[in-house]
């Protein structure tokens, strides 16, 4: 699918290589009818029309990357997700590129997640379900959550909104970020990624909330989890690649830490043979957290945004730092 106007040389060309392309197309042609709008559907018209766009409207994962050599007017890449790992290995070829992400849309959806799971760890619903099923009448005493402290690694727009969120519930929270000069609302003690430990021994719920990076690479493994307490549980909605998966899977079988709730994973879908599907003390979520049911609508205020940001020659927003890689 192509626009069928003519391509006039000052003409800005968007070019959509995204599942959701034509839901795209229909937004931008009607918010922006002077925009020339092109539709990826499969790979031969992408390698065919990479060289007349100005601006690629992806998701990063699915977007060859050989192509950006061939993307010779290609100046703005607006990613349809936060992450954008799969560009940092050529980001010295895109220095010359704005590249602008979905940060700020997954955050309160999360946030939910996070708290819900929480709740269901808190008072062992799984647990309760299975003595349901078996109809087994088995009272006790909980605490309430208001006594629990939680621990978020990595405060951006999302671990900011689930501090948030534990802060609403009356929970001491303790967060961990590069930067530690100012002060995060919500957030009653701050420490750098060198207090990981700190965070570890003291938190009764910790949430992974870190981009993919080489530094965040299994970062959770054996070590960090022998710091946690027995009663602790892990909750991990960044990415499978930030903990050490079978190494979680022998701390939660010893009973070194209570649980996990685990969104991401090492390898997608969960095999059917991994330990976790049938763990008690684990609750598997096929990597849901982060998707609103508007979840189109929502990525496209970011990316109209910035579409007449563009047309106005004003900053973006949501511009990422390759270097840093989010």
């Amino acid at each position: 699918m192509t626009d069928s106007r003519p391509a006039a040389e000052d003409a800005i060309t968007v070019l959509i290589h995204d599942p959701e392309s034509d839901h795209y197309v229909s937004m931008i042609r009607r918010r922006f009818p002077d925009i020339r709008v092109l539709c990826a559907k499969d790979a031969q018209f992408l390698q065919c029309h990479v060289p007349e766009a100005d601006i690629i409207l992806t998701s990063p994962s699915r977007f060859p990357v050989r192509l950006f050599e061939k993307a010779r007017r290609l100046r703005w890449v607006q990613t349809t997700v936060a992450g954008v790992e799969a560009f940092l290995p050529i980001r010295d070829r895109m220095s010359d590129l704005i590249v602008t992400n979905a940060r700020g849309i997954h955050g309160e959806l999360i946030a939910d997640f996070v708290m819900t799971g929480i709740g269901m760890m808190q008072w062992d619903f799984p647990g309760l379900m299975r003595e349901q099923s078996r109809k087994e009448w088995r009272p006790r005493c909980v605490p309430p959550l208001a006594e629990r402290t939680l621990g978020v690694v990595g405060l951006g727009s999302v671990g900011a909104a689930i501090a948030r969120r534990g802060k609403s519930a009356g929970m001491t929270i303790i967060g961990s970020k590069r930067d530690v000069s100012e002060a995060i609302a919500g957030v009653d003690r701050l420490v750098p990624p060198h207090g990981l430990p700190e965070l570890l021994q003291l938190s009764d719920f910790i949430v992974l909330a870190v981009p993919h990076l080489p530094e965040t690479t299994r970062l959770i493994g054996r070590e960090q989890l022998q710091l946690m307490r027995r009663s602790a549980f892990l909750i991990n909605i960044a990415r499978g690649s930030v903990v050490a998966e079978s190494e979680l899977i022998e701390a939660l079988q010893a009973g070194t830490i209570a649980g996990a709730l685990l969104d991401v994973f090492e390898r997608e879908p969960l095999p059917v043979d991994s330990p976790l599907w049938t763990m008690p003390n684990v609750i598997v979520a096929p990597h849901v957290a982060g998707y609103p049911s508007d979840y189109t609508a929502r990525v496209f205020e970011i990316f109209g945004e910035n579409l007449q940001r563009f047309i106005e020659k004003r900053p973006l927003r949501n511009v990422v730092d390759l270097n840093r890689g989010y």
